[in-house]
């Protein structure tokens, strides 16, 4: 059995799989915000409540919002910065008293549409997230590449790649920058497209599906913008699958004409890379912290 936890800005969600990943049960509570020792015992507290109702013990794999410093052992980049520079990794293994496997939770909802998800079978699978923010994760064969400084994937923090006049030089990023792709592709960022007044992003994106034009002309620019940032991905890392996943991965019109745009930027005479959503939806973030582990521990 493995075990895999999802910690999230409001909420923390566990989830017991089996072997061929059939769910057996699922707990969450609220994240306990700003707390670091709560948050640890929350994490704690979930895989013992999984476990209780399974009567087995599994392996733990967790995701988080930021990464393992390579360096340090630490906790950087995450946006619950009450994580940031803690050994939860260690204080996690401390609490459980066993090995835990801690990953970026974009890369845990990569390694889940690979293993058995939209991307099952591909070698080389991008994990896209379109929400809040913006994410990704690489997955090779199977397993999470994640590169010298545990950054592999971030592509949200890339400058929007041939920007036009009036997207230069961008709105600005809370990583300090501007005109990062994160801000032009997260949920502000069709609001930032649509203009002054705007709606929530799925609203617009609705409204657009009706033919609401001042909607579908935000949808326009959106779309535009995500095949010239995904044209990168393909440009650096060829991948044979696309993933997209977050709350805007539900805007069906993104399936066809995202690629119909991308081949102007993609380096080649076609484009093979498939473009698909995430079979897992919400899911695929917790089940991916469970894959961490690829085999049973001690097999």
């Amino acid at each position: 059995m493995r075990v895999g936890v999802d910690f999230g800005g409001t909420k923390i969600e566990a989830i017991a799989i089996d072997a061929r990943g059939v769910e057996r049960c699922r707990w969450r509570v609220d994240t306990p915000r700003e707390d670091y020792d709560a948050s640890v015992r929350a994490v704690a507290s979930l895989v013992a409540a999984v476990e209780h109702e399974t009567g087995e013990q599994g392996t733990v794999g967790v995701g988080i919002p930021g990464a393992v410093s390579p360096a340090t052992g630490l906790i950087k980049n995450a946006n619950s910065t009450w994580l940031i520079g803690r050994p939860l990794h260690l204080d996690l293994e401390r609490a459980l008293g066993r090995p835990v496997r801690v990953a970026n939770d974009a890369n845990c909802f990569a390694l889940s549409e690979a293993t058995d998800g939209a991307g099952a079978g591909a070698p080389v699978v991008f994990g896209v997230i379109l929400g809040t923010g913006v994410g990704g994760g690489v997955v090779v064969n199977g397993r999470v590449l994640t590169g010298a400084n545990a950054i592999a994937g971030e592509w949200g923090h890339n400058a929007l790649p041939w920007p036009d006049d009036q997207e230069w030089p961008g709105p600005p990023c809370y990583c300090g920058r501007r005109g990062c792709i994160e801000v032009f592709l997260c949920g502000r960022g069709l609001q930032l497209a649509y203009g002054a007044d705007a709606p929530e992003a799925r609203a617009i994106a609705d409204a657009a599906a009706a033919g609401d034009a001042r909607a579908s002309d935000a949808l326009t620019v959106y779309v535009r913008r995500l095949a010239k940032a995904l044209a990168t991905v393909v440009n650096t890392l060829d991948p044979d699958v696309i993933v997209l996943g977050g709350g805007l991965s539900n805007i069906d019109a993104l399936y066809a004409r995202v690629p119909e745009e991308w081949r102007h930027w993609v380096f080649s005479d076609r484009v093979d890379t498939r473009l698909v959503r995430a079979r897992h939806g919400d899911s695929s973030g917790v089940r991916g912290a469970a894959w961490l582990w690829p085999e049973e521990r001690g097999a």
